[in-house]
């Protein structure tokens, strides 16, 4: 089975984290079937990455794709998620962990772009 975390780097403000949270949920609510959807912060949030994966694991996910929450190819996206990703691996033989890449460069944020123009002339 296949599990997905959609990761972000995390807040002080406790409700950016939520919306996080959110979009995760929602993104649940969309799939067609029943797959695990996890949320999990590079830090200032919980839960971290490992631990999203583990909880993934537990409820029978063999295969983990990373989403990154970040708009674009960063040093956390970049550096620390692959090494991040690496050490989780390494440490939980069987199960095989895949990283999208960020949100840019997605077709989608063009509309969202345009959106809040039409909203700004509006």
């Amino acid at each position: 089975m296949t599990g997905f975390v959609v990761f972000a780097h995390g807040s002080r403000l406790e409700a950016a984290n939520e919306t996080v949270r959110a979009a995760a949920g929602r993104l649940r609510e969309s799939l067609p079937t029943e797959q695990p959807v996890e949320t999990a912060f590079l830090e200032l949030g919980a839960p971290n990455l490992p631990d999203a994966i583990d909880r993934l694991i537990a409820n029978g996910a063999n295969r983990i794709v990373v989403i990154p929450y970040f708009l674009t190819m960063g040093r956390h996206v970049e550096r620390d998620l692959p090494r991040m990703v690496k050490d989780i691996a390494a440490a939980r033989p069987g199960a095989m962990i895949e990283v999208t890449p960020p949100l840019d460069g997605h077709p989608a944020l063009l509309d969202i772009l345009r959106d809040r123009v039409r909203e700004a002339l509006v």
